[in-house]
Formats: structure tokens, C-alpha cells, sequence
């Protein structure tokens, strides 16, 4: 993972209630919500495109999302909108049958958030291993970075310039002061340098109208039926799923950079609750982002729900009230911010040669497949999966490896033989242990030890009745000696019932 920041014990903790009475905390936390809602607003119009949809279906979700998963999420200070994730699942959807499917879908979907949340789903986190995590945001980092590539091509050239001004002040503005976060004085300087000389640049209105109206109640339009649920179901799914990872995975990562802990399950109930009120709204739905947590905690310092809460309602306040104004901030200062975003993310440390070198290769491919394929469909969950998987199939052949059947016999009775298993049995590592004894060595009695061992499957007991059956067609005994209560359970309840296994 990348370096932590790190914060005082003290400026770890904060809550609602201890933030409002500190002018010092409070300031943050509002300058902090400031800033995520100028990177919000382009990032929300993108994704509305993605979808097929107008921009204010997703600048709508992004103020309802980030206000709701202020009060009922679990990780405080993320932020929570309209996701490029959550776009790309649902933009068949759109294309196919419009949009008051698509708000369906998103109340479907949040419905099962709620539903998974309740089932303890958050808990599945723990079998996400670290490679995978690493992958994970080597990965987003990636794709922060390739998103701003499009604001960078086929662009005047004073583009480039004022991103590498906007690069530099994000840098060294921290070391002059941080009283103001380093991102919203790039962004304020250069969007008043763009308007002083009148240098004419794309800006936040090029990426499309900004809404003038708040946002109202929304019932979608769609037929009550059961053709109806067929069509959104596998959308509710998978936008469910998706969301649920990246949110859980984002959440993690919060609590590595503020070194806290944060209540998962509440934050998947929480998503769902954030994704119901969405749609009912007119959103496109959404879960955590990445590059603006990053923003809110990394780079501005923000720990409580005030940056979240604020982060949406200044959304909403800059795009209905100030509209004229947002739409005027050139896209390179916004470029800037997400490019320093995206360096902050990457974990460089886990691409050192000295840390390759030290890693174990399996670990390394585990990171190398979640980052290839999360950058090839931009699809954090199918990259994740994968990454699970790789690790899983990779520990299973490592660990099968370190079984190994010894024989501890003296050799003085050549009617008795004892070996001695050790390792842990399961399907990967005790294919091979029937072909391990000696079955011809003339023995009437054999006994096997597995005091270190440990038997986790049917596969094994299958395997240990297999052995049992070579020794009895050659008229020896079999006893089994030394398993501890579970292996004893687990072998006592199956052996004798599997088949092929007698």
C-alpha cells in the first residue's frame, strides 16, 4: 500500500460533535468539502455520459448520494456519487430501454445493498488478500490518471502549461502554508488567470449544461411486472455488487490512510440506503470514489461526515447557483488535481526492485493480474475477482506442496510400518497422498499419524479411505492415529459414505 498519512492518535478520532466546537477541524472539514465538489462536478457529467444520460442525472446522484451516506454510512470522511463503475454496468440498460428503467434499477439495486449489508456481506472483505488490495490501488491510480488523458488530447496549448502550474502549486503550497487546501488554490489561481487574460481553454461548461432546478421526487414510469423485473434484475445485480466491492475496498483503504477503524456493515446497508433515496431522486446511482476520498483525506486532511455532508451540498450550491461561475474553471486545474490524486494513490513502494525482489512471485502475479485486468475493462470488480482468484488457485498449489508423508518406523517388526503425515489435507494437497505409502513392503499393520496434520475436506477423507482399501486388498490393517477434534469430526461423520472411497 502506499505510505499512510500519518495524523496525531488525537486528529484520528474526530467525531461530528468535537469537529464543530474546533474552528482548526471545522475549517478543514469545510474547505475539504469544498474542494471534492469542484473535482465532482466534471467527474459526475463524465459518467452521465458514460450512461447515456443528461449531466444532471448525475450530478443529481452525486449531491443525494454524498449527503444520504453522510448520516447512514459507515466510513466516515469518504465520499460516496455517481461512479464510472456503476455508469458502465448500467449504460446497456439506458441504451436499451431509457431511463426510468435505469432508475429502477437503481432502487433494485440498493434495495439488495441493504439486503446484503444485513446478511453481513461487509465480512467476505477478509478474504481479499493484501496483493490483491495492492493491485487494487495500483489500479485506480492507473485509471485516475488515464481519464485526464482525454482532457489532454487535441487541446490548445496553453492547456499544458496550466497543468503543470496547477502540478506544481499542489505541491508546493503545502510547504508555505495549509491553512487552504493546495487544491483549491490551484484551482481558484488558475481559473483567475484563465478569466484575467481571457485564455481561451476548455472549461467544466464544455463538459456539458449544468442543471438550474433542484432536484425532486421521481417515481420511475415503468410497468409493475414481472417482465419488468427481468429486464432490471441482472442490472440491479451486478450495479449492486460492483458498487458493494469498490465501496468495501475504498473503505479499507480510508482506514489504512487515517489509521482508523470503520463499521463495514453499516457502510453496505448504508450504500444501499444512498442508492434508494438516489433513485427516487432521478439519479444514475453510485458507491465510494476513489480519487475524491483520496482528495477529502489524503490530500485535504478531512476525518468526519461534515466534509461528506458539505461536499454535497456545495455540489448543488455551485451547480444551480453558481453555474455560470463553475462552468468557467478551466478543465486543466481540475486535470492538475486528479493527475496529483492518482500519484498519491499508487503504491510505488510495492514497485520497487528491492520489493519485488523480497515479494514472493505469487503475490507479485496476484498484484500484476488485478492491476491488468481492472485496467483493461475498467471494471474494478472484475479485476478484483480475478485477483481473488489468482490468489486463491496460487496458496492452494503452495500449500499442497508442503505436505509430505515420512516413515517413522525402525524397521526392526517387518510386519509393522508407521508413517507420520504433515501438512494441511485438502483436495489440492491430498490428490497425491494416496500413491505415498509403500503398499507392497508385506506389512500386516500400518499405522498413520496425523497429529501434524489437518483435515479440511472429503476430499481427503476420500483419500485416507482409499489408502485404507490398497492396504486391505493386500490383507494389512489400517489404523489412523492423532487427529485433533475437527479432522476427527470431519473423518468420523464421512468416512465410509464417499464414493470411491471403499
Amino acid at each position: 500500500m502506499s505510505a499512510p498519512l500519518t495524523v496525531p492518535a488525537a486528529d484520528a478520532a474526530w467525531s461530528v460533535r468535537t469537529a464543530l466546537r474546533s474552528p482548526r477541524r471545522l475549517r478543514i472539514e469545510v474547505l475539504a468539502g469544498l474542494v471534492v465538489a469542484l473535482a465532482l462536478i466534471p467527474e459526475a457529467i463524465a459518467f452521465s455520459i458514460v450512461a447515456g444520460v443528461d449531466p444532471r442525472v448525475g450530478l443529481f446522484a452525486s449531491f443525494t448520494m454524498a449527503v444520504t451516506i453522510a448520516f447512514v454510512g459507515g466510513r466516515p470522511a469518504m465520499i460516496s456519487a455517481a461512479t464510472g463503475s456503476v455508469a458502465l454496468v448500467t449504460a446497456p440498460l439506458v441504451r436499451d430501454h431509457g431511463l426510468d428503467y435505469l432508475i429502477a434499477t437503481v432502487i433494485l439495486a440498493g434495495v439488495i445493498q441493504v439486503a446484503l449489508g444485513l446478511l453481513g456481506a461487509a465480512k467476505l472483505m477478509r478474504f481479499i488478500p493484501r496483493s490483491v488490495m495492492v493491485g487494487f490501488v495500483n489500479a485506480l491510480a492507473i485509471l485516475i490518471f488515464m481519464s485526464q488523458l482525454t482532457h489532454l488530447v487535441h487541446v490548445p496549448w496553453a492547456v499544458y502549461p496550466m497543468v503543470a502550474v496547477g502540478i506544481a502549486l499542489i505541491v508546493l503550497v503545502p510547504r508555505w502554508t495549509k491553512v487552504v487546501p493546495a487544491p483549491l488554490v490551484a484551482i481558484v489561481l488558475l481559473t483567475a488567470v484563465t478569466l484575467a487574460a481571457s485564455i481561451d481553454v476548455p472549461t467544466v461548461g464544455d463538459e456539458g449544461a449544468l442543471p438550474d432546478s433542484l432536484p425532486s421526487l421521481v417515481v420511475p414510469h415503468v410497468p409493475f411486472t414481472f417482465e419488468t423485473f427481468r429486464i432490471i434484475a441482472p442490472y440491479a445485480v451486478g450495479m449492486a455488487l460492483v458498487a458493494l466491492l469498490e465501496s468495501l475496498l475504498t473503505a479499507k483503504l480510508v482506514d489504512d490512510v487515517t489509521d482508523t477503524r470503520s463499521d463495514k456493515t453499516r457502510e453496505s446497508w448504508g450504500q444501499g440506503v444512498a442508492n434508494i433515496v438516489t433513485g427516487f431522486f432521478g439519479g444514475m446511482g453510485g458507491c465510494a470514489m476513489i480519487g475524491q476520498t483520496m482528495i477529502n483525506t489524503k490530500v485535504s486532511g478531512a476525518r468526519t461526515r461534515i466534509s461528506t455532508f458539505l461536499a454535497g451540498v456545495f455540489l448543488l450550491v455551485l451547480v444551480v447557483g453558481l453555474g455560470d461561475v463553475v462552468a468557467r474553471i478551466p478543465m486543466a486545474a481540475l486535470v492538475a488535481v486528479m493527475v496529483m490524486v492518482s500519484v498519491g494513490t499508487f503504491d510505488w513502494h510495492s514497485v520497487r526492485p528491492a520489493t519485488l525482489r523480497r515479494m514472493p512471485r505469487s503475490e507479485t502475479l496476484v498484484m500484476v493480474a488485478t492491476v491488468a485486468v481492472t485496467v483493461a475493462t475498467s471494471n474494478l470488480a472484475y479485476g478484483v475477482i480475478v485477483g481473488v482468484l489468482a490468489a486463491m488457485v496460487l496458496f492452494a498449489r503452495r500449500v499442497a506442496h508442503l505436505t509430505t508423508v515420512t516413515r517413522t518406523d525402525d524397521g526392526d517388526d517387518p510386519t509393522r510400518r508407521a508413517y507420520a503425515v504433515t501438512g494441511e489435507l485438502f483436495f489440492a494437497s491430498s490428490n497425491d497422498l494416496v500413491h505415498q505409502f509403500d503398499y507392497d513392503a508385506g506389512a500386516a499393520h500400518v499405522v498413520v499419524d496425523l497429529s501434524r496434520a489437518h483435515v479440511w475436506d472429503a476430499s481427503t477423507v476420500a483419500t485416507l479411505d482409499a489408502v485404507r482399501t490398497r492396504y486391505e486388498a493386500r490383507g494389512a490393517t489400517l489404523e489412523i492415529v492423532g487427529m485433533d477434534d475437527d479432522s476427527a469430526a470431519r473423518h468420523g461423520r464421512l468416512t465410509g459414505a464417499l464414493a470411491g472411497g471403499s
